[in-house]
């Protein structure tokens, strides 16, 4: 089973040194993104990273898939221009 790394409410607050008060008022706010199983929170790696990257990070990975795409891209627009 492939799944990202998820942390629970108590791990986050460690990690970024805040109360554990203080990150359940973040996720009730929507500033970090979590899901709830019954009774308990998880979130998940790519949330923590939005707090610090915001969609910079976002629009970086999406910049690498560009560019990993290009070459491809370039082939085929070669391929159909000789085509014509």
């Amino acid at each position: 089973m492939d799944i990202d790394k998820a942390y629970t409410p108590e791990q986050i607050a460690r990690a970024l040194q805040l109360s554990r008060k203080t990150v359940y008022e973040l996720i009730k706010s929507g500033e970090i993104i979590a899901k709830k199983y019954g009774k308990v929170y998880r979130v998940p790696k790519s949330s923590v990273s939005f707090l610090f990257n915001g969609l910079d990070d976002d629009l970086l990975m999406a910049e690498k898939e560009d560019l990993r795409n290009i070459a491809i891209v370039e082939k085929m627009l070669k391929e159909v221009r000789l085509e014509m």
